[in-house]
C-alpha cells in the first residue's frame, strides 16, 4: 500500500439538467487504520470542471496537478475552455501511459451541457448520468437508483448525493467523518460549506 490511501472512500457524481453534483465522505484509511479524518476528495480543476479521487493520496494529488496544468495550457493555447469530454480524454491518456493507483470522477459544464466521466487506474473512460466509486458505492448506488429521476436539478441532486453518502457512512466502515459536496454550474464551481451540508442533512432526516 502506498502510504495513506482513499481506497475505502465513497464518492458520488450526479449529472443534472443545470450542472453536476459531486459528494464524498472525508475518511482516509491505511488498512484498518483511520489515517486521516478531514481528507479532501473533491478538487476544483477549473471554473467549469471538478473531480473526485479515490486511491493513493500521492497518486491522486499528482494526477490532479497534471490535469489542472493540462486544462490551463489548453485555455492559454486555444483561448477557450476545454470541453468536459476532452479533459476526460486527456486524463485517460495520462493514466493509460502511466497507470496510477487512483480512481477519478471528472465532470462539469460546457457548451454541450453537463456531463460526468469515470476514469479507472489504467485509463478506462466511461460517461454516465450518475456514478459512485469506492467501498461504500454499493450502498450509495441503492439510494441513487431509488431517488434519482430524469431531469433532476442541481438542488435536487445535492439532496440525493447527501443521502447516498450518508447511507454509505452508515454501512461502510471505511467511509465516514463528514460529507463534502460541490457543484459545477454555468456560474462556476462551488464547494458547499460545512453548515450548508449539515442544514440539508438535518432537513433530510
Amino acid at each position: 500500500m502506498k502510504g495513506k490511501t482513499l481506497e475505502g472512500t465513497t464518492t458520488v457524481g450526479i449529472t443534472c439538467v443545470d450542472g453536476v453534483v459531486f459528494a464524498s465522505e472525508r475518511r482516509a484509511s491505511m488498512g484498518n487504520l483511520v489515517a486521516h479524518k478531514v481528507a479532501e476528495k473533491i478538487f476544483k480543476i477549473d471554473d467549469h470542471l471538478a473531480a473526485t479521487i479515490a486511491g493513493s493520496v500521492a497518486d491522486a494529488q499528482s494526477l490532479m496537478k497534471v490535469i489542472s496544468a493540462e486544462v490551463s495550457l489548453y485555455k492559454m493555447r486555444n483561448g477557450e475552455n476545454i470541453s468536459v469530454e476532452s479533459a476526460s480524454a486527456v486524463s485517460a491518456n495520462i493514466l493509460h501511459s502511466s497507470p496510477l493507483y487512483v480512481q477519478t470522477l471528472l465532470g462539469g459544464v460546457d457548451e454541450n451541457g453537463a456531463s460526468i466521466y469515470s476514469l479507472d487506474p489504467a485509463g478506462g473512460m466511461i460517461k454516465d448520468s450518475f456514478i459512485s466509486t469506492g467501498s461504500g458505492s454499493l450502498f450509495a448506488y441503492g439510494v441513487l437508483e431509488d431517488r434519482l429521476k430524469e431531469d433532476v436539478s442541481v438542488d435536487e441532486g445535492i439532496d440525493v448525493a447527501i443521502r447516498a453518502i450518508s447511507s454509505a457512512i452508515e454501512r461502510d466502515t471505511y467511509s465516514g467523518n463528514g460529507i463534502l459536496v460541490a457543484t459545477v454550474t454555468k456560474d462556476g464551481f462551488k464547494m458547499l460549506s460545512k453548515d450548508e451540508v449539515q442544514n440539508k442533512l438535518e432537513k433530510l432526516n
